[in-house]
């Protein structure tokens, strides 16, 4: 099974790669350019990230006409360990 096929079997794979970009992100974060990144409709995007606002893993700053995306602790720490796995499920 290819390393990908693995990851995809514990997680999904665009609200798992959401959280983990958002913590990678070096740059301030949108939900426009987060679904440019894990290569998804906006639409989309923003209801996984209003279901991981309700479960406390993100949060929306408001920035003039945008809305600044950033990772609670909860957050964080989830996608660290994501991050993790996902590493270890591409080690050969």
């Amino acid at each position: 099974m290819e390393n990908n096929a693995i990851f995809n079997v514990f997680f999904r794979e665009k609200p798992a790669m959401m959280l983990v970009s958002l913590k990678n992100s070096k740059n301030e974060i949108y939900a426009s350019s987060l679904a440019k990144v894990i290569d998804c409709t906006y639409s989309h995007v923003v209801k996984i990230l209003q279901e991981m606002e309700k479960a406390g893993l993100v949060n929306f700053e408001k920035e003039g006409r945008l809305k600044l995306l950033t990772l609670t602790k909860k957050g964080e720490e989830i996608a660290e360990h994501i991050d993790k796995i996902r590493t270890l499920l591409h080690k050969k």
